[in-house]
């Protein structure tokens, strides 16, 4: 019930003119090609038989709008390869990205391998979004396989025991369910990418032990301080479970944003995500604490490495890390900060471009079949630009003003050829006068012109090309559709959405983390901090992706000189919510700290010493889980697993280990500063931390936001 599509915008220039030209003339860009291999030359007589007859075939076939081949089009060189042993034959099936792939599973049991003396190979992009499926359907299978013995084998060392570690797995087991049972719920509403299964499992996966590890940790500190089980499970649910809470709406937030583009595909990523994180977070707070009170004491059965003893507060790695950086804060904030640019510094060349059959494994059918039509076809027959007249009504001077058009269109350094009512032509001549075939370019009130490119479109020269169609001018209303044209578009579609979605994440994360602490401050500085650090992530993608020098580490791919268009926005949302996933983690215990010593120093070091081992665990984890989206095929997949573990890593190294505890020790008190108006508001709505029995602790009241009030520290 999932899509291969959703990458277009259907209130774009481009998808009105595709819309047209298929409502009108019922053509369009061909999305089926058949590679044919004839060993005797495509010339052959028995060859040319075969490949007519293929031809006929397949334009027979249901579904199948139009079919035409080089046997078929009077032999043009475009559709012939360079060695004379290769043809081409075009096809459109039609219908949307479902109905499509749908028919291609029948027409590529037909029209694959060897076919009456002739060998066909598919391409196009009904096969591209076909393969793409059925990788991403077997790959999810391989990076859950993959995937949970690894982090079970790490949540032993963590829990050190088979009990507690089996126990995030089993929440995050029930969540990815509950959320694929929406997923399933929501295909009968609206379309849903087929990518969406994979990040609900990977971020299920990932929030889910995160959230059971916050939860595990703080009740087995409960337990460890005397606090009997019912006490510490309350007292676990009020203080970590808020957290949870807190954390799973910032993601959710975060999230939300994707919801602004007119893209089903990035719309589908907060389909599934924005349950996801919701899912986790109630089955953390209402599952995992029944299944603790059943197992009582058993949680620690089946110990397989021997309980760590705790460090004391004031002696831990976190401790003294903390308690090194605050002692020189500049220094060491700004070499973090040098190193983040460093790595930020090639986002700066980052070029975006369409998701197509190189995004595929090398050794998929559609990829190879893109890879010989670059090599050994002069023109890009399979890639028009057509350009549509949707108001230009029959009269005396229509003839003479589309030829006029249509020469000055050819000049365009990067076209190959066109064609339309009049005739075709090449460099400002018209080559060829109108046949009875080139009436299918026109109709009583509209004119179009297929348009060849010289260059591949979907190429920056492609991109130029349609501003430069664009810029014409024209006798009528022109519109450009293609696959350029598609990607003009989608850019311009994401970038006028983007400021809205920038300033959702920024303001909800402003509020939720003004609500779970008082301060103006921490949540400015949360920001800033998150976008230093996705800044290098985005860097790492650009050189490791759109460069090339990843391939082979990361499994064979075609480094293409770009990065799918959708990557960058969607890592970003994700990323940034699992950002202020950490934040909110930390800050629970240094506020928690602050609350009850009114020391910003000491709050830093302690806070950071009783989370700062958890943070790194939960960091490890979930980074191994979309490491493990490296296992698949899919190009933009890889860049999204390995985005959101360097993400992750560096956020929980870097940012939470030295730019927190940095920032906040040369903020001091201020961190914790609001206006008037905003710390009496926070009095009243505000969350405020609270004992296993439900009540505000009372030295918290002697300590307001913004107003500390310094009291005995726990050594005093």
């Amino acid at each position: 019930m999932l899509s291969a599509g959703g990458f277009t915008d259907s209130r774009t220039e481009s998808a009105r003119a595709s819309e047209f030209i298929q409502r009108e003339f019922g053509t369009g860009a061909p999305n089926l090609i058949l590679l044919v291999v004839a060993d005797q030359g495509v010339d052959d007589s028995a060859a040319t038989r075969a490949g007519t007859e293929l031809t006929s075939r397949l334009a027979a076939e249901p579904g199948v709008a139009e079919a035409t081949s080089y046997w078929t089009q009077q032999r043009p060189a475009a559709l012939r390869s360079k060695d004379g042993d290769q043809a081409l034959v075009l096809a459109r099936i039609e219908g949307d990205e479902d109905e499509v792939d749908s028919r291609m599973e029948a027409l590529g049991e037909r029209y694959s391998g060897e076919v009456d003396g002739l060998r066909v190979q598919l391409g196009g992009a009904a096969e591209a979004n076909r393969e793409i499926i059925e990788n991403t359907e077997r790959d999810l299978i391989k990076i859950e396989a993959i995937t949970f013995p690894i982090v079970f084998v790490i949540l032993i060392f963590v829990f050190r025991g088979l009990v507690a570690a089996f126990l995030p797995l089993l929440v995050s087991g029930l969540t990815i369910v509950s959320v694929l049972l929406v997923i399933r719920l929501l295909t009968t509403f609206t379309d849903v990418s087929v990518l969406a299964t994979n990040v609900a499992t990977g971020l299920g996966l990932g929030l889910a032990i995160d959230y059971s590890l916050f939860i595990l940790t703080r009740y087995r500190e409960e337990l460890r301080q005397g606090a009997a089980m019912d006490r510490a499970i309350s007292a676990t649910l009020a203080s970590a479970g808020r957290t949870v809470v807190f954390s799973a709406i910032t993601v959710a937030l975060s999230l939300s944003a994707l919801l602004i583009f007119p893209f089903a595909f990035l719309r589908s990523f907060a389909y599934a995500g924005i349950p996801t994180a919701l899912i986790a977070a109630l089955i953390t707070i209402t599952t995992l604490p029944a299944l603790l009170a059943v197992l009582g004491p058993r949680v620690d059965k089946f110990q397989i490495f021997p309980r760590r003893s705790e460090p004391d507060p004031e002696q831990g790695f976190w401790h003294r890390l903390a308690t090194s950086v605050m002692r020189f804060p500049i220094p060491v904030a700004a070499v973090v900060i040098v190193v983040m640019l460093f790595l930020g510094a090639p986002f700066l060349g980052l070029r975006m471009g369409l998701a197509d059959e190189r995004v595929l494994p090398q050794d998929a059918s559609a990829s190879q079949v893109g890879a010989t039509l670059r090599e050994d076809f002069s023109s890009m027959d399979s890639q028009p630009l057509n350009v549509v007249l949707p108001d230009a009504p029959a009269s005396a001077n229509r003839a003479s003003a589309v030829t006029s058009y249509a020469t000055s269109v050819s000049q365009l350094p990067d076209v190959a050829r066109v064609d339309t009512m009049t005739g075709s032509f090449v460099d400002g001549t018209r080559m060829t006068e109108a046949t009875v075939r080139a009436t299918r370019f026109a109709t009583d009130s509209s004119v179009y012109l297929a348009v060849t490119p010289s260059v591949d479109s979907r190429s920056t020269e492609g991109e130029q090309l349609v501003k430069q169609i664009r810029s014409l001018s024209a006798p009528y209303e022109a519109q450009v559709s293609g696959p350029a044209a598609e990607l003009v578009d989608s850019l311009d579609s994401l970038y006028s959405r983007m400021p809205l979605a920038l300033a959702l994440i920024a303001a909800s994360s402003l509020v939720v983390l003004y609500l779970f602490t008082g301060s103006v401050v921490i949540p400015l500085k949360a920001i800033v901090l998150n976008c230093l650090s996705l800044s290098a992530t985005f860097g790492a993608l650009v050189w490791g992706f759109q460069d090339g020098h990843l391939e082979g580490i990361v499994g064979e791919f075609e480094a293409t000189g770009a990065i799918t268009w959708t990557v960058p926005i969607l890592l970003f949302c994700i990323a940034f919510g699992l950002s202020m996933d950490y934040e909110v983690f930390i800050l629970s215990r240094i506020k928690e700290e602050y609350d009850r010593t009114g020391d910003n120093t000491l709050a830093v070091a302690r806070g950071l010493e009783r989370s700062g081992r958890l943070v790194t665990a939960a960091a490890i984890l979930m980074a191994v889980v979309f490491l493990g989206f490296i296992i698949s095929g899919i190009v933009y997949l890889k860049a999204i697993g390995v985005g959101l573990a360097l993400a992750i890593l560096m956020d929980a190294f870097l940012v939470r280990g030295a730019l927190v505890p940095a920032f906040m020790r040369l903020a001091g008190r201020f961190n914790w500063w609001a206006p008037g108006p905003l710390r009496a508001l926070h009095r009243r709505i505000g969350i405020s931390d609270s004992d296993g029995d439900g009540h505000t602790r009372q030295v918290a009241r002697r300590v307001q936001p913004g107003k500390s009030v310094p009291v005995a520290s726990e050594s005093e």
